[in-house]
């Protein structure tokens, strides 16, 4: 069994860092059926998966590992529905970037996302790849007042504007929130604003995940640290005609029954309801494994509920986005948790008001895969599909699949 500290397991850490036939029955979950889909070599078809997928069409899934490739600085791949993995653009490490961490945006045909580090100035890029596999770099960060390691996946607006954040830089060195206006001539780099830069009075810092974008233009997103509570925050952005954007906390994270040290970022509902996971605290408090919560805006109030509080040991819950396939149905992983301390997928299911758990998967850290730093993504046959960071026959992570019932 393997044992990490919370110090291994900082949000800044994680950033810098054959198609199997064997099927696996949850000792938690009969009904559902887990498969390993790819077992990744950390070769030339990648390794470490540290995001989760994003579908395409005609039934392809579009993702990430933070290494391996042809040149060892991670690529991104495609899953057919088929389930065959093809390797579209292998980064070198140089000006195009290295180590993708975050899950990729699928936009107008074509592919968005980040690199943690690489780019003309070391400190990360936003870059474009084709599905016939031409990557552009639309911008390479300085590390500077710009900002710095992009750990985080990519929004955008109807003009096609993409919005994200950086782990740290800024005028604080906290990290930022910024914006890529696209050009109307396709020409790169695409010009970046910086909306907000963390690190003030009060204020959460070091985001590792990235924004949602509501119908009104303003964004909502969690610092991991920082805050009152030093716990990290829900924050929103309200835009303005000026940098920078007016930041409104939301919640301030106790590491009690609320949890603490959120990775995962917002989701937002129909309803402007907002969805997200703490790693932290939860029903055992400070030895809790994380809560789900959700945030409702009545009159102008904003209030905080905690949906589940999950059991476990610190920093072992949601490290990524959750998935709210309906306003009574959620599925989410956990990093470390689970009887093996090898992370978990699980199921909330609203029932008269009540939230069950349900667990559908808990890895045993051999060939289908450890440690889970990706959000599940569900295809339209009822199929739940994610990575794990490691483990599988090298070592090097896996794509798996939960057909649920």
């Amino acid at each position: 069994m393997r044992t990490h500290s919370r110090r291994l397991l900082r949000p800044g850490l994680a950033i810098a860092f054959a198609i199997a036939a064997a099927a696996f029955a949850s000792p938690n979950a009969q009904s559902q059926t887990f498969s390993v889909v790819h077992t990744f070599t950390g070769g030339a078809d990648g390794g470490n998966p540290q995001a989760g997928l994003v579908a395409g069409t005609e039934g392809n899934f579009y993702g990430t590992a933070s290494s391996g490739g042809q040149y060892g600085a991670g690529d991104v791949y495609e899953m057919a529905s088929t389930g065959t993995v093809t390797v579209l653009y292998s980064f070198t490490g140089a000006a195009d970037g290295s180590a993708p961490t975050a899950a990729l945006l699928f936009l107008d045909g074509a592919l968005y996302g980040t690199t943690s580090a690489g780019g003309a100035y070391g400190a990360g890029t936003v870059f474009e790849v084709t599905l016939a596999g031409k990557e552009t770099v639309l911008y390479s960060f300085t590390g500077g007042a710009d900002g710095s390691a992009p750990g985080a996946g990519l929004a955008h607006d109807a003009s096609t504007n993409l919005y994200g954040t950086t782990f740290a830089g800024g005028t604080g060195g906290n990290g930022t929130v910024f914006e890529l206006l696209h050009p109307k001539n396709g020409s790169t780099p695409w010009p970046e604003l910086v909306l907000y830069s963390f690190g003030a009075v009060g204020d959460g810092t070091n985001p590792v995940s990235g924004v949602a974008l509501d119908k009104a233009g303003n964004l909502y997103g969690t610092t991991s640290v920082g805050g009152t509570g030093g716990y990290g925050n829900v924050y929103q952005l309200v835009p303005s005609s000026s940098t920078p954007w007016t930041e409104n906390i939301l919640h301030q994270f106790q590491l009690l029954t609320d949890g603490g040290t959120p990775y995962a970022g917002i989701v937002l509902d129909h309803a402007g309801n907002l969805y997200g996971a703490t790693t932290d605290g939860g029903q055992d408090g400070q030895d809790g494994g994380g809560t789900i919560f959700k945030m409702s805006n009545v009159d102008g109030a904003w209030t905080f509920t905690v949906l589940y509080g999950l059991e476990g040991w610190g920093i072992s819950g949601s490290f990524r986005n959750i998935l709210v396939a309906s306003p009574t149905l959620i599925y989410a992983t956990t990093h470390c948790d689970g009887a093996n301390n090898d992370g978990t997928v699980f199921e909330l299911k609203e029932t008269k008001g009540v939230w069950g758990y349900t667990v559908l998967y808990t890895f045993t850290g051999g060939s289908d895969g450890y440690y889970l730093f990706s959000s599940p993504v569900l295809d339209h046959k009822g199929s739940l599909y994610g990575t794990t960071r490691y483990g599988g026959t090298g070592s090097a992570g896996v794509l798996f699949k939960i057909k649920l019932p």
